[in-house]
């Protein structure tokens, strides 16, 4: 037969075509992918440096450390691909690679008989004494908790003669494939690795533009979890273990786990041993990698029996064809332009960062980390992903999971940063699994709430797992944090107004808002000397006060965040209930709850209060900032609305940050961008995301937490800093607050010239923006769904309608002569 095989890269490049004449057997219909495969690179290259626009990471060396290594993902498998010459290593990761299991026993007995106690000790002002009883009585010691686990290494042995040249390593955000080029005995290899969703398997390849010349031996190395390999016939390499561990779990709980990886070769030999495949003198080679768990009742087996047959009958250009498509319906949806350096994309971007951090300006970088942030997102959460990001998305360096920390779900902010970009960033259904998530924890929250406070409703604390835990922490400080389940399932608020999706509304949002406000409707209790109802014992993470009598203490009623996050969720539940015509009658019970919540209030300092009294902060140069999620995500403070205190958020955030040895960790800079953003200050915002990109943020634009703080012995990637970063980018591009639509709200200098296309706005809108000179040249709103909003450009603001599946286009003098603006008849045709 013959067949038409065309890879073509963006608009304006090299388009390859080849008739390729083969005969329907595996072999050739491999071969002729993999030959063709080979032609985008090279295209790329002879056209030059210009056709990335700013979506390709590359390097000139291979990576040495995990923080060099190169992220490649599908929602659930991932990899970190090193790129050597003659020893390739991937690092393999699962997200349902977790130890422990749902806990029977986690929460305090003594939690209930003893609440009365505890709060009457904390309005009498003993902290020290009302600290005893909470570390008794309410922390929880659970014993099967566990953590997201590391897998193994898959190392490839290559057999080359001669030293390299002409190396390149390159991750294209684009395609989402991972390449590495090099010159070796005469001939130029290439390789590519990526995770596809739709095929649900990583796959390599490996390949030489002279035939005969690939050599390779695959081996699993580096495996964290206990099991042993096998070899099936002799061209599959199979892992079966379990993920066991003793530091967060007992080390006899965990899931099954298998990893397989098969061989496909075009020419060659293979000879294999018990713990090995080898092929020598291949023309090419594909390796098809699938991992799965028993998570959920599946049969690991089984599950990677199927997904390896289900490639049997795909060449490589087809895997890869696959890949690329589904991978850029989504990344597309969003494109970025903000200037760019003189040269900077012949630049590495290991010394494009550097030269950041050293002070030279670089546009193209911060667009180049803003797509990052949506590549990790798309690569880590997929709407099919049986779990939402964790700490560290789907990868691992196994380093959170080997200390206190946990490499799970954070709810006292990580976990919501690491969503924070998804609607903004058009990437509305990344967000689907950490709904599941959140709807499978009301089970477990109620037991919670009716075990340890005796209250009807739903609780959660500070950190959950795949098994749902909502009981608190381990910890003091941190454990007691009693308002995480409403910062997390604002989430689902955040989803329904970005999409206007009744129906989600009606069917998921709304019955867990409601039963969240039940639990605190019946948990909180009135402050004997305001009145005000109040939260408690409850901490403001992660944070400690002192004490009149100098104690450290962190347990108190009515921190500020509880007070935000309880105003939030009644206002949403009342909004809904509105929206929908229902539940009139628990409205009027939390109208009047709402009423009593207590105010903001200014410290002596002129910032804003972090708990109810002005408590000077044990730790001034503390990484939580959790009172200030009034400015951002929410919208209870803001320049327009409530100067006073927008100005008292500024005192807070000078004060915190000049301290000299500020806990500076990859997702407090990224809050700063995002508060900044907020305040409308452009320069600031962008001070400190070149920051987080300068100092929080490794040579392979992973962001870190900082080694020495939280008890991190060393540099630790987090995913939260990317994405954070990345949503704080777009809030100062474009901001839509309660019914307003806000322009360029934050533009820095650096960016005076730019244009983005399809962020998302709330409302259910699209925008695409053009700028010069720091002014706008020209806004399109669009709508699927259609309706009104408030368009705000500088300090003018426009009424607009758009009608289902129309636009509205906007030119700066549509905002000097506040023309009525329509949608059929746009101002200037873009």
């Amino acid at each position: 037969m013959t067949v038409d095989i065309a890879l073509s890269q963006r608009a304006g490049t090299l388009v390859a075509l080849q008739r390729v004449s083969v005969s329907p057997t595996r072999r050739e219909f491999v071969r002729a992918g993999l030959a063709l495969a080979a032609v985008p690179v090279n295209a790329r290259l002879a056209l030059g440096e210009e056709a990335g626009a700013d979506q390709v990471l590359w390097y000139r060396g291979e990576a040495r450390r995990w923080l060099e290594a190169l992220p490649i993902g599908n929602g659930r498998i991932g990899g970190m691909v090193y790129g050597g010459v003659t020893r390739e290593r991937i690092a393999l990761t699962e997200s349902t690679v977790w130890s422990g299991a749902p806990g029977v026993s986690d929460i305090n007995p003594g939690g209930a008989s003893h609440l009365d106690k505890m709060r009457s000790l904390l309005f009498q002002g003993d902290y020290v004494q009302a600290r005893k009883l909470c570390e008794e009585c309410l922390l929880s010691h659970p014993t099967s908790f566990g953590t997201n686990l590391p897998l193994l290494d898959l190392v490839l042995e290559l057999t080359h003669r001669g030293d390299p040249s002409q190396y390149r390593r390159t991750l294209d955000l684009d395609e989402g494939v991972a390449r590495v080029e090099y010159r070796a005995d005469g001939n130029r290899f290439t390789r590519e690795v990526f995770s596809s969703n739709p095929d649900g398997v990583l796959v390599v390849n490996l390949r030489s533009d002279t035939p005969g010349h690939v050599s390779l031996k695959m081996i699993f190395e580096s495996i964290k979890l206990p099991g042993k390999i096998v070899r099936f016939g002799s061209d599959t390499l199979i892992f079966r273990g379990h993920a066991f561990e003793s530091m967060h779990s007992d080390g006899k709980q965990g899931v099954e786990v298998e990893c397989s990886a098969r061989l496909f070769h075009v020419g060659g030999v293979i000879t294999s041993g018990e713990e090995h495949l080898q092929i020598n003198n291949a023309d090419a080679v594909t390796l098809i990698v699938t991992i799965a768990t028993s998570y959920g009742g599946h049969v690991p087996e089984m599950d990677c029996a199927k997904a390896l047959q289900g490639t049997t009958s795909k060449s490589y250009a087809e895997l890869r064809r696959n890949h690329i498509a589904d991978h850029q319906t989504l990344f597309r949806r969003v494109q970025i332009d903000l200037g760019s350096r003189a040269g900077a994309k012949r630049i590495p971007t290991d010394q494009r960062r550097r030269s950041l951090e050293a002070g030279v300006s670089d546009p193209g970088l911060c667009a180049l980390f803003f797509q990052y942030g949506r590549y990790l997102t798309i690569a880590g959460s997929r709407a099919n992903s049986p779990l939402p990001l964790a700490l560290q998305g789907i990868w691992n360096d196994g380093l959170a999971s080997s200390m206190g920390w946990t490499d799970d779900f954070h709810l006292d902010i990580n976990t919501e940063q690491n969503y924070w970009l998804a609607e903004v960033g058009n990437l509305t259904d990344s967000q689907l699994p950490l709904f599941t998530l959140i709807e499978q924890m009301i089970g477990s929250g109620r037991r919670t709430a009716r075990s340890l406070y005796g209250v009807r409703g739903w609780v959660s604390h500070v950190v959950t797992n795949p098994w749902v835990y909502t009981a608190p922490g381990w910890g003091l400080g941190w454990g007691i944090f009693v308002t995480s389940g409403i910062w997390i399932s604002l989430q689902m608020w955040e989803h329904f107004r970005f999409t206007q999706d009744i129906e989600f509304l009606r069917e998921r949002v709304y019955p867990v808002l409601k039963e969240a406000a039940e639990f605190f409707i019946a948990y909180m209790v009135e402050h004997p000397k305001h009145g005000w109802l109040v939260t408690g014992p409850s901490d403001s993470p992660e944070n400690w006060f002192r004490t009149t009598s100098g104690a450290e203490c962190s347990e108190s009623m009515g921190p500020t965040c509880d007070r935000v996050l309880v105003y939030a969720l009644f206002s949403i539940c009342l909004e809904i209930q509105g929206r929908l015509a229902i539940d009139s009658s628990f409205g009027s019970e939390l109208r009047r709850a709402r009423e009593k919540l207590p105010p903001f209030q200014i410290g002596r300092h002129g910032q804003l209060q972090e708990w109810l009294e002005d408590f000077e902060e044990a730790q001034p140069n503390h990484r939580h900032t959790s009172h200030l999620i009034a400015l951002y995500p929410e919208n209870q403070i803001s320049p327009e609305k409530t100067p006073e205190l927008a100005n008292a958020a500024r005192v807070t955030l000078k004060r915190r940050i000049n301290q000299p040895d500020w806990e500076d960790t990859e997702w407090s800079r990224a809050n700063l961008v995002n508060y900044y953003a907020r305040l409308w200050d452009g320069e600031a915002a962008h001070r400190h995301l070149v920051g987080l990109i300068g100092k929080a943020t490794e040579d392979n634009l992973l962001t870190y937490s900082r080694g020495g703080v939280a008890g991190a012995t060393q540099n630790i990637f987090a995913v939260d800093g990317n994405t954070a970063g990345a949503a704080g980018l777009a809030e100062m591009l474009l901001q839509s607050q309660g019914d307003f639509l806000h322009l360029l709200p934050a533009l820095p200098v650096a960016w005076s010239d730019g244009r983005v296309s399809g962020l998302c706005a709330r409302g259910g809108f699209q925008v695409d923006m053009r700028w010069r000179s720091k002014r706008l040249i020209s806004a399109t709103i669009s709508s699927k769904r259609g309706g009104t909003c408030n368009v705000r450009y500088r300090s003018t603001v426009l009424s607009i309608r758009v009608e289902r599946g129309g636009k509205v286009c906007l030119t700066e003098m549509s905002f000097r002569s506040k023309e009525s603006v329509g949608t059929h008849e746009p101002i200037v045709s873009l």
